[in-house]
């Protein structure tokens, strides 16, 4: 096990290439799913778990990882797939979300395969908003080409963990927050769940939302604005956007667009679940203004704040 993902440490620097790896496995069942190498931190044999009375029922117990417990989410249970034992090969793969670290008890790793973004399509419209997957590819394994489906972890954390939209009173600035009202602000993430997470924090504070689900369509809208002759710092006050989506990841959107001299003062805040000082390293790279990592209320508006400050002391 420690084999496969022996350098994922290395891996990193796909990112901000439009790149990604997938470690890929099975839940028991015969579908593939995949999460993104990047936020793994090991694959490890299934632990001795300790059951916790009162848990959410995804929750399949804790576990002591390097001196920490942490909470192991059964991942076939939590994306509602029929029930089963654990199998003989179960795993559980340690990754870190949102600056938490927590373990999802799989089955048989496969493999990891490095691909590109634009090789990954968001899942098809007709399964649903409920679905658990951010995307889909298709990838050859075991001498197949074999559709994966690539999982929505943030919407299985939430489910688990409400996520808190209260903003404290202590990070308003009313004299900045009155001038809100009717902006518009581009969230650009793949995940619904992130999406409406960003959504409901700024909408209370009177703030107009416009979504796109990956990286691709975001340029293709600012590119519409900026060929209609408008001014795209007009049409909206900035752009959270996440670093892993479809067709193109949030590193690239943002080259992409400071690039374009159209539109290369947009305000641009990268918010992606992926922390430390590889990101804030990337974020210089690329030319981002700010980065908060997923899910911080007090941040976000924060930022929304320091935009609408410059524009007012401008």
């Amino acid at each position: 096990m420690s084999g496969i993902l022996a350098s994922v440490d290395q891996r990193t620097n796909l990112v901000g290439e439009n790149r990604l790896e997938l470690l890929m496995f099975r839940l028991n069942s015969s579908q593939i799913f995949a999460v993104n190498v990047f936020k793994v931190k090991e694959v490890i044999t299934l632990p001795k778990l300790n059951t916790m009375p009162g848990s959410h029922g995804n929750l399949c117990g804790v576990t002591n990882y390097r001196g920490s417990s942490i909470p192991i989410i059964d991942l076939r249970r939590a994306i509602k797939m029929p029930e089963r034992a654990p199998s003989e090969n179960a795993n559980v793969v340690i990754t870190e979300y949102n600056r938490t670290v927590q373990g999802f008890l799989i089955g048989q790793i496969l493999t990891i395969t490095n691909t590109s973004w634009s090789e990954i399509q968001p899942p098809p419209s007709s399964v649903g908003k409920s679905a658990y997957l951010t995307a889909i590819t298709q990838v050859e394994v075991e001498g197949q080409k074999r559709l994966v489906e690539i999982i929505d972890v943030e919407k299985v954390l939430a489910e688990i963990v409400d996520y808190n939209i209260q903003v404290s009173p202590d990070i308003l600035d009313e004299d900045v927050i009155q001038h809100l009202k009717g902006k518009k602000v581009l969230i650009v993430d793949d995940s619904v769940t992130a999406r409406n997470q960003i959504r409901d924090t700024l909408e209370q504070f009177g703030i107009e939302v416009l979504e796109q689900n990956d990286g691709l369509k975001a340029l293709k809208l600012l590119r519409s604005w900026a060929d209609q002759g408008k001014t795209v710092t007009d049409e909206i006050l900035m752009m959270f956007t996440d670093a892993e989506m479809p067709e193109m990841d949030g590193y690239s959107l943002t080259a992409e667009v400071r690039n374009d001299p159209r539109m290369n003062k947009l305000f641009i805040a990268l918010n992606t679940s992926l922390s430390g000082s590889f990101n804030e390293a990337m974020v210089e790279k690329v030319g981002c203004d700010r980065f908060i990592s997923k899910f911080q209320p007090d941040l976000l508006i924060d930022v929304v704040q320091q935009r609408m400050r410059q524009i007012l002391e401008s």
